[in-house]
């Protein structure tokens, strides 16, 4: 007897075979097919990424024909996603302590190694909450606020408790690919 809604050609040989092998092959079959499809398209987007590189004792036996086409070897940085010339970029707190309460905060942002401020970066991730002080899920809102001066970020907020914050900023510097992430210190005195 055949099926017309089923991929077999013989439902019941399918289903009577001796010992169910038949229906169990196909069952781990899939599995194993869905569960390889998973781990390639996840080793590619890591190594598409560049957050995964090719251990150096595997690297150096490989030809070099073949090795053109692998992730290269780089800096730490470079290999979590930083691009190397975004580790020059950092933001620093204009006063290490605020007034709990009303409070503005301003941020620097600044090239390290020429200590130029960074004007017309885009600051699109701002977070302050107290997770230095173990209390992670203890936040305040963030308002940005107009520059007073070039390379300066300012953000109003209340400052409902004393003790312990934590500024995380994530900016775009016009002309650098990638994100500049920063996480600050402020002690916020009653």
């Amino acid at each position: 007897m055949m099926h017309q809604n089923t991929p077999f050609h013989d439902f019941e040989e399918f289903e009577t075979s001796p010992g169910g092998s038949g229906r169990a092959r196909w069952i781990m079959g899939t599995a194993l097919f869905a569960m390889t499809l998973v781990a390639a398209v996840a080793l590619g987007y890591g190594f598409g990424r560049g957050t995964w590189v090719v251990p150096s004792a595997i690297y150096d036996h490989v030809p070099a024909a073949l090795a053109g086409w692998l992730p290269h070897r780089g800096t730490k940085s470079e290999a979590a996603g930083t691009p190397a010339a975004l580790k020059d970029y950092a933001f620093d707190l204009v006063g290490g302590q605020a007034k709990q309460g009303e409070a503005v905060l301003t941020v620097r942002l600044g090239h390290k190694t020429t200590a130029k401020p960074v004007p017309d970066a885009i600051v699109f991730a701002h977070r302050l909450d107290m997770a230095p002080a173990g209390m992670p899920t203890m936040t305040t809102e963030l308002e940005p606020q107009p520059a007073t001066e070039p390379g300066l970020y300012r953000f109003k907020t209340n400052l409902t408790m004393a003790g312990d914050w934590q500024l995380s900023l994530a900016a775009k510097v016009q002309g650098q690919t990638g994100t500049v992430q920063n996480q600050l210190a402020l002690k916020v005195v009653p």
